[in-house]
């Protein structure tokens, strides 16, 4: 059932135990499982079928810190959420990001990447996704891996057939919920906004923010602020250890032959390092694409080389001259470690239409993130060298230490963090199976739960965590 409004929701006399907020793909997963499950639900999304500047304006803040992305930009607020933008990249979280690194405070996840598998075989049919082929190490420090182009599923495309029909799940749009209230215990209500109008308080038994990685933190920081302390009882990590993926062009790189290596269908290819090589280097997770080169930009690279390494620039040479499609570019996007400092908070000057506080990002690239770029790009480099696949040029803005470019991708639009898991509710706000920390009602879904990032787009561990929410409720709600 798909209502445009609350007044026309509230009318079908329609009784859900659990309600969910957002309807991206952590939200319709969560639903599509209750409602199997024979659990009435309902999605309340704030926007509508489709995109409005009215309904984007909701989303506007202000970042503190590093270049990003306007906030009305990077996330959209309508039917089906973010993935209407999600370019269809799609990995799993490695085995190790979800285990403590010695030297990267406060990583580690209370679960283990094998949690998350049981579901995966769904998700691929959520995602329209061919399975996933192992890693092929290349030397001890780095691996081929796999990232799978999906179609791109747009949720409100895929599910609308299947939510309209539904009898256990009901989605309003145009319907916001701007606060929770608690008691330190329970979340007791919610208070909704529809149509531009104030449209009272909602009852449930169960409440699942799937917001995105960004409002979920504001949700519960305006919710936990108005109830004093009684939605997010341990708030110590609340809207904090927010992360992104820093996203920039590295360098380039000659090869002996671009065939050594498979490609995918866009003919691009990736690399990621071993746990034993960011382990030595102590770095995080990062992903390298190479993305071929055309023929008058390798020829302007060999020439650039010909002047500070004259060795290389002949190897250069020689292989050009023996295989035109030698050349390629190096992206890459990497994980970026856990930091308290970086947060989301409430804005104390801006307001959204209906007086909830609006954005105020703080979000800065650390040591850690230019080490293990840096780091990561010379490894590389060390092992094309070392088995003859090719030879590495990094970036002038690496090698002299400048700034990060302002006029590249910055960053991946992955927003994660803010409603950690964490087995410490001083150091999260969610515990292994999403629920927060000290209330028996109220759990969250999304990126915000991650504890950590990897190196790849987190939207097949997104679904794969929904999948494990909707099934932990399934078995919980009688």
């Amino acid at each position: 059932m798909i209502f445009d409004s609350y007044e026309a929701f509230r009318a079908a006399a329609f009784t859900p135990k659990v309600c969910i907020m957002g309807s991206g793909p952590a939200g319709i997963t969560i639903a599509r499982k209750l409602g199997a499950a024979g659990i009435p639900v309902v999605i309340f999304e704030a926007g509508s079928n489709e995109w409005t500047e009215e309904s984007q304006d909701f989303y506007r803040g202000t970042t503190v810190g590093d270049p990003y992305f306007d906030l009305d930009v990077t996330r959209l607020r309508y039917l089906g959420g973010c993935s209407n933008h999600w370019a269809g990249w799609c990995r799993v979280l490695d085995a190790h990001d979800f285990t403590p690194k010695a030297w990267a405070p406060d990583t580690g996840w209370p679960i283990r990447r094998t949690d998350i598998e049981p579901y995966l075989k769904e998700v691929h049919d959520i995602l329209d996704l061919v399975e996933f082929r192992p890693d092929a190490p290349i030397s001890d420090d780095i691996s081929w891996v796999q990232f799978i182009k999906s179609p791109a599923v747009r949720f409100a495309e895929k599910f609308y057939g299947d939510l309209d029909k539904s009898q256990n799940i009901a989605v309003v749009l145009n319907t916001y919920v701007r606060e929770l209230v608690g008691d330190g215990k329970r979340v007791t209500g919610a208070h909704i906004w529809s149509n531009g109008a104030d449209a009272g308080q909602f009852l449930a038994d169960y409440y699942i923010p799937c917001t995105g990685g960004l409002e979920n933190s504001r949700l519960l920081l305006w919710s936990n602020e108005r109830s004093n302390g009684g939605v997010v009882p341990s708030a110590t990590a609340l809207g904090r250890y927010w992360m992104e993926h820093p996203q920039f062009e590295g360098g380039n790189a000659i090869l002996a032959d671009y065939d050594e290596f498979e490609v995918d269908r866009t003919n691009e290819v990736f690399f990621s390092p071993t746990p034993a090589a960011m382990e030595r280097k102590q770095i995080m997770n990062f992903g390298i694409r190479l993305i071929e080169m055309p023929y008058p930009g390798v020829k302007r690279l060999i020439a650039d080389l010909a002047c500070v390494a004259p060795d290389t620039a002949e190897w250069a040479a020689y292989q050009l001259s023996l295989n035109l499609r030698c050349a390629a570019q190096l992206y890459v996007g990497w994980e970026q470690a856990p930091d308290f400092s970086n947060h989301v908070a409430l804005s104390k000057t801006a307001t959204d239409h209906t007086g909830v506080p609006r954005i105020e990002l703080n979000w800065k690239k650390r040591d850690m993130e230019r080490r293990t770029i840096l780091e990561g790009l010379k490894l590389f480099g060390e092992t094309m060298v070392a088995k003859n696949l090719g030879r590495v040029r990094l970036a002038d803005w690496l090698v002299n230490g400048e700034d990060y470019p302002t006029d590249q991708e910055l960053a991946g639009h992955h927003h994660m963090g803010g409603t950690r898991m964490s087995e410490d509710p001083a150091k999260g706000i969610v515990d292994g199976d999403c629920k927060v920390h000290g209330m028996d009602n109220l759990y969250v879904g999304g990126s915000s739960v991650f504890a950590t990032s990897g190196q790849c787009n987190p939207t097949t561990t997104i679904v794969c965590l929904a999948a494990r929410l909707g099934d932990h409720l399934s078995h919980k709600i009688v």
